[in-house]
This record gives structure tokens, sequence and C-alpha cells, in this order.
């Protein structure tokens, strides 16, 4: 145990994204932009996939799914980092902090878990596409699903439950423009021995298993592809599978830098910069990649632009 004479706070305060006062203005309108452009874009992805039927596929259905966990994902953290830029209150009650970190690990572990969901979707659909219609049922879609959500919900619960756990004395600055839970539990006046073992073991399983699931499937999508070397073959799986393959280099390159960054002792900045990529670029980026590289998404856009000018005529 550190500290004996240990207090409750209520508030912790978060210093925010290193940058001069004088550059906020720029920055504020900077992240505006990027929210805005990830709302509006995972949101019209949602909206195409609910609108054409030919979009009604369990790819699409997983994708719609992993639209909305980016809007959450990101709307955990921006609009708090907003309203810090523009009022200069930088106070988050000890609540607030609390569930931030909840969500933010919920919406974190679904997007990690969904993208093991789609790549095994594309292994069958690839390797089995006689069997695809019989194994990727409805049943088992909404099941893989629900599943992800209750992993997700008991994950984020365990570790949210710990840190309550935890008292907090009188150094309640967080240098980060959100809560985040390595550095509560630098902070924190009580033994965190098990919050770092359940941080390091459940963080490690939850990143590895998904992971390997991925690339597993790939690697037999692989095999399957040069069993039968055909342009056409090869044209097909990197059409369907080249969108979720940037989005899973993406997603899981920002953390790996964030943890070499970490491990490697560099210095808190780069941790900032390196949560800016995985909270906010890659939240937005994902629905230009899915709608630039992908003949169905584009197509669906396209009829609805054609229809929003027949009704406008």
């Amino acid at each position: 145990m550190r500290r004996e004479n240990q207090s409750h706070v209520s508030e912790f305060l978060l210093l925010g994204l290193p940058i001069w006062p004088e550059q906020q203005g720029v920055f504020f309108a900077l992240f505006l932009g990027m929210y805005l452009t990830t709302v509006l874009g995972n949101l019209l992805i949602i909206l195409l996939i609910r609108l054409d039927p030919r979009l009604h596929t369990p790819m699409y259905f997983f994708l719609s799914h992993l639209a909305l966990t980016d809007v959450s994902f990101s709307s955990v953290t921006v609009p708090k980092m907003l309203m810090i830029m523009q009022t200069q209150d930088q106070s988050i009650p000890y609540a607030e902090c609390i569930t931030q970190i909840y969500f933010f690990i919920f919406f974190a572990c679904i997007d990690n878990l969904l993208l093991a969901v789609m790549a095994y979707d594309r292994y069958v659909a690839i390797c089995h596409p006689l069997h695809y219609a019989i194994i990727m049922k409805d049943e088992l879609c909404i099941c893989l699903l629900a599943v992800s959500w209750l992993l997700s919900c008991a994950y984020a619960l365990t570790h949210t439950l710990l840190l309550a756990q935890l008292s907090f004395c009188a150094d309640n600055i967080i240098p980060h423009f959100f809560c985040d839970l390595a550095i509560l539990l630098k902070v924190a006046c009580s033994d965190t021995t098990l919050n770092e073992m359940v941080t390091f073991t459940a963080g490690a399983m939850i990143l590895i298993f998904p992971l390997s699931g991925i690339l597993v499937s790939y690697g037999l999508i692989g095999v399957s592809i040069l069993r039968v070397p055909s342009t056409k073959g090869i044209c097909k799986a990197l059409s369907t599978c080249g969108s979720h393959l940037s989005v899973v280099s993406l997603f899981y390159g920002t953390i790996m830098a964030l943890y070499l960054s970490s491990s490697s002792g560099q210095s808190q900045d780069k941790d900032i910069i390196a949560s800016v990529m995985y909270t906010v670029v890659t939240p937005m980026l994902n629905p230009f990649i899915y709608s630039l590289r992908n003949r169905d998404m584009t197509l669906a856009l396209g009829s609805l632009f054609r229809n929003n000018n027949l009704f406008a005529k």
C-alpha cells in the first residue's frame, strides 16, 4: 500500500492535447470537422446498408454494427475534448471519468471482436462459397454479435469495478485528453496489483485471440487462392477482403504504435498522438475505406444519389 492518508477525489483534471493556447481555435475546428465526418460517414454506411437490398448480407450486417461502434467509440472521448478546448474547463467529475473508461473499453473491445468476426465471414465466403448461406445463417450472425457484445460488456465491467475499488489522493491530474485506465492506475493511492494483473492477462487475451483468428482466417484464404491461382479468383478475393484488411491494418497498427511508444519510455505527448490516431482518425477513415474500396458500397451510394435526384425533379 502506498499512502495511508487516502481521500476520495470528486473530480480529475484533464490536461488535454499538448498544444499552445493560441492554437486552440485551429485544433478545435480541425477535430470538430473530423468528428462530424466520423459521425456522418458511419451513419451513411448504416443508412446505405439499411436501404439497399443488395447489402442485406452477413458481411454488411457486421459492417453496419462496426460503423455504429466507430461512432460510439469516437463519441466517448472527442466531445469532452472539444468542450475542454472551447471552455478551458479541464475538470471531469469522478463518476463521469469512470463511466468514460467503461464505455471506452467497451466499444474498443467490440471493435476488436467485430473485426475478427468479419474475417471469419470472409473466410467462409471465399473458402466455402457453396455452403456460405448454410453456415452464415441469421441465427449464427446474431449469436456472434451477441457474444461480442456480452464479452465486451463483461471485460469493461471487470476493469470498471476494480477501478472503483481504488482510492485517489491529492494527485488528480491526468495528462491526457480522456480518462485513460493506465494513467489512473498510476495516480491511485491504493494497491493496483490486481488491476495490473487483470489488465495484462485479460487484455492480452481479448487482443491476441481475435488477432489470431484474423490471421488464421486470412492465412486459409491465401492458401485457398494459391490452390486455384486464377486472376479472376484473386481479383474477387482482393475486392472482397481489401477493405477489411485495410481497416484491420489501421486498427492494429495504431494499437501497436501506442504499445511500442509506451514500452520504449517515450514522451507522454507521443502516447497522446497515438491515442488521437485510434480514437479520432481511425473511426473517421473507416467509412472512406469501405465506400471507396468496396464495389457494392459504391453502387449503393450511386443508387442513393440517383434516387435523390429523381425525387428532387
